[in-house]
């Protein structure tokens, strides 16, 4: 039982990441560069996560993948199953609780990134996507191991929305926040000690991870790997 909670976390967690990386770049490359009025009520769109009570978040979630909503109703006539109490719903729902937590990082580096970089790259020929791919993502990759970091811990963490969406259903839902609760609620507290140990000697080494990468010195890009350099 415990094996499958870590592999079911393990997949959920990898799923997730994968699609906030994804997701999360433009997203924060986009923020970075607005200049639009808008700008701040986006950045709180996407930060909401952050100081919204995850049971809020799984609340109107559960309600949207609920078959009496547009959403739920597309997928269960598409599909023949409920988005809500499935892995499928648990990944969309950790990835909108998880997203502020990997967008931030990234839209920070992204605007503390050196601009004459850029300017240099584009005098000497290169393209957006060029200047973007051989100047933008080298100089921060850091931010990228961080954000990704970031995503990952936080969707092994969450207990909230993945309660109100996921449920508890071993195999499929079951994460080790979940099965934790179960075993406290259940009084198994040997396997309780097991998961929470587990939970925190994970975290700690994650932390010293991240804190170790923030405090190293920032690596500057070789003028020969900008686009059009010979």
């Amino acid at each position: 039982m415990l094996l499958t909670a870590v592999w079911v976390t393990l997949k959920l967690a990898t799923i997730t990441t994968i699609i906030l990386m994804l997701l999360a770049i433009p997203m924060a490359w986009g923020l970075a560069n607005m200049q639009s009025r808008l700008r701040p009520v986006l950045e709180a769109l996407v930060g909401l996560p952050m100081v919204l009570p995850p049971t809020v978040l799984g609340f109107y979630l559960l309600l949207l993948f609920s078959p009496n909503y547009a959403v739920g109703q597309a997928w269960l006539s598409f599909t023949g199953t409920t988005l809500a109490f499935s892995f499928t719903g648990l990944v969309i729902a950790s990835v909108l609780c998880s997203m502020p937590f990997v967008v931030q990082p990234l839209q920070r580096a992204f605007e503390q990134l050196d601009k004459g970089l850029l300017e240099v790259a584009a005098m000497m020929g290169a393209g957006r996507v060029d200047r973007f791919f051989n100047v933008v993502l080298p100089c921060t990759r850091r931010a990228m191991i961080l954000a990704a970091c970031m995503g990952f811990a936080h969707t092994i963490g969450e207990f909230g929305v993945v309660l109100m969406i996921g449920g508890n259903i071993p195999g499929e839902t079951q994460v080790l926040s979940i099965a934790l609760f179960d075993a406290v609620e259940s009084q198994q507290f040997t396997e309780a000690h097991q998961i929470a140990a587990g939970l925190m000697v994970f975290a700690m080494m994650l932390l010293i991870t991240l804190y170790s990468l923030d405090r190293k010195p920032a690596t500057q890009l070789p003028l020969k790997s900008i686009p059009g350099r010979s």
